[in-house]
């Protein structure tokens, strides 16, 4: 799917983790755990961008998971469901160096952000679906020590005030590969 901009949008066609007060971030975490040893590549550079046996844990329990509340709580949990494609449409947009004496191993050559956009279904009280919801998000990359780059987590996601395409309202297509 893509915005009125032609930029790259996952549609993720089906809420997997609901929750009026708080999401059951174990449940995430277990969910995650299917994608550690895979490795996938981001279509705009071709780097390959693995899974570590430390993302599961990290995304689902960090201070940034933490402080999310929500529709954006809700949205990074639900964003688990379709990694590999948020991943294959990210940009890079930024390095850093490592400035943290604990990730002086596992980010030992500094992070990367990415750019990535999701949609999610809103539905109505009748259970049809009336609308998506874009989210823009940054994808935390780190540069190991063995050369190479781990996904850490998935942060700042915000809401997207931009009307979706129309041709998605109704038939949820994600990006086929």
């Amino acid at each position: 799917m893509r915005n009125g901009d032609n930029k790259k949008i996952v549609a993720i066609s089906k809420i997997q983790f609901k929750g009026k007060r708080r999401i059951d971030w174990h449940a995430v975490e277990i969910y995650l755990k299917k994608y550690i040893g895979t490795c996938y590549v981001v279509e705009s550079n071709k780097n390959r961008i693995h899974i570590g046996k430390d993302f599961p844990d990290e995304y689902a329990n960090s201070e940034y998971t933490a402080s999310l509340k929500g529709t954006l709580a809700k949205a990074k949990a639900n964003a688990a469901q379709n990694l590999p494609q948020l991943i294959q449409i990210a940009e890079k947009t930024q390095y850093t160096p490592n400035y943290k004496e604990k990730h002086k191993l596992d980010a030992k050559y500094g992070w990367y952000r990415y750019n990535t956009r999701f949609a999610l279904p809103v539905y109505n009280e009748k259970g049809n679906m009336e609308r998506m919801n874009i989210f823009s998000a940054q994808m935390l990359i780190r540069y190991a020590a063995n050369g190479k780059l781990y996904l850490y987590d998935i942060v700042n996601i915000k809401k997207e005030t931009s009307t979706p395409p129309q041709q998605s309202l109704y038939g949820i297509k994600p990006i086929s590969y």
